[in-house]
């Protein structure tokens, strides 16, 4: 398929990269002092524009919101099925082809979730958890701009997405699936939404993490480095308490 064809080119580039870091171990940071400034850069936008429009959107009637992080989760499992080819986890691709199938119809475009009621749990899988299930290490820890905290294989794993993910190839790439196509407006906008979801879900747990630790910096990457291990293993561990941290 179209969308596979890159893929080979996207593991070399992660190998490339790596070798500027080959030292690295995985919870290592190659440019700390960098990432703690760009870290108060999205700690600031954060409390100007995210944490707002989160609070705004907790005020919105249940149905509403249930609605939205519906409609956005299944725009999501998109990227799950070329993964979990990738991954030749096929029972997972039974969920996830299963879950938006339903969903798109039965659940009206996925603003309903009828296939969690009949048992379809699809996991999240993205380019980067393909690459830890390959055995490929996380290299540098960093953080980028509202993007926020990644690795070296995650970083490559953030492009790599928006080459196999169908949702991607119709909206950024403008390309047309099944006789269906979108524009960068439509990508923007599910990823922006999907940011606010989360945010507004997590909305305590942040607060109280930035009241009750001493380094916020330090345990947010210890969140998210741990979050992306049981990922890549398939593990829901820490997710009823955090959600889904996703890039």
């Amino acid at each position: 398929m179209h969308i596979f064809k890159n893929i080979k080119f996207i593991i070399a580039l992660y190998i490339m990269i790596s070798t500027f870091h080959v030292s690295a171990k995985a919870t290592e940071e190659c440019f700390e002092n960098t990432s703690r400034a760009v870290f108060k850069f999205n700690m600031a936008l954060d409390e100007i524009v995210l944490e707002p429009l989160a609070k705004g959107y907790n005020k919105l009637p249940d149905p509403i919101k249930t609605g939205t992080s519906n409609f956005t989760s299944n725009i999501g499992v998109l990227l799950s099925i070329p993964n979990n080819i990738l991954q030749g986890n096929f029972k997972q691709l039974g969920h996830s082809v299963g879950s938006f199938a339903i969903n798109t119809s039965v659940g009206i475009l996925g603003f309903l979730n009828p296939a969690e009621k009949i048992g379809l749990k699809p996991h999240k899988e993205d380019v980067g958890q393909t690459l830890g299930s390959y055995g490929v290490g996380p290299g540098c820890y960093f953080v980028l701009p509202v993007l926020g905290p990644t690795t070296a294989r995650d970083s490559i794993g953030m492009i790599a997405d928006t080459f196999v993910d169908p949702f991607a190839h119709i909206t950024i790439r403008e390309k047309e699936i099944f006789s269906t196509s979108g524009n960068s407006l439509d990508y923007f906008s599910v990823r922006g939404a999907t940011a606010i979801d989360f945010r507004a879900d997590n909305n305590q747990n942040i607060e109280s993490l930035k009241k009750n630790t001493i380094d916020l910096y330090s345990s947010l990457k210890s969140i998210y480095l741990q979050d992306r291990e049981n990922k890549i293993k398939n593990s829901i561990q820490n997710e009823d308490e955090w959600g889904s941290l996703d890039n």
